[in-house]
């Protein structure tokens, strides 16, 4: 739809695979975790979503670096960039919120997520989700809230609506 996006879960899985994450996992839970010169994700997934502590320090290593990541290619955006888009899954959790100028949350029922997740291969469903705010309390915290149990057809034309309801906000603002 022609904005600048970026996606925080790529991010971590380049981060996963170069230093110094990947040193710092090796420390940690030992050669195993390294399969082919690549983080095992699915063998960190099985040590951390069902492990509080684990999770947490692993999150605690993450999280500045993402950070760091998503500030330099904002700063690296074209100045005539006129919507920069970042896909943060836990953008309140994380307590990244603040860092927007606006936030949307998109939402699925339960029964909706977990099918789709487990479509994808996906393991810890259970774990993942004792971590992440219901879909109703991220709806209560976002600035817009964006259904999608629906098609991906759907989904695109809400946010095509979205964006054109913020193109028109922006006309009607007044220079301070």
């Amino acid at each position: 739809m022609g904005a600048a996006t970026i996606s925080s879960d790529a991010i971590v899985h380049d981060l996963l695979d170069c230093e110094p994450l990947l040193g710092r996992l090796t420390e940690r839970w030992g050669e195993e975790i390294v399969v082919d010169d690549r983080v095992d994700r699915g063998a960190v997934g099985s040590r951390v979503f069902n492990d509080p502590g684990e999770l947490a320090w692993l999150e605690a290593q993450i999280h500045p670096l993402v950070r760091d990541e998503i500030s330099s290619w904002a700063a690296g955006l074209d100045a005539g960039t006129e919507f920069a888009v970042v896909e943060v899954p836990l953008l309140f959790e994380g307590e990244m919120a603040g860092r927007f100028d606006l936030t949307v949350a998109i939402t699925a029922r339960e029964e909706t997520r977990r099918e789709r997740a487990r479509s994808r291969g996906q393991v810890g469903i259970e774990g993942r989700e004792g971590r992440q705010l219901t879909q109703s309390e991220k709806a209560g915290r976002a600035d817009r809230v964006i259904e999608n149990d629906g098609t991906p057809e759907e989904l695109e034309a809400r946010l095509a609506e979205l964006m054109n309801e913020l193109r028109a906000d922006r006309a009607t603002e007044r220079p301070v």
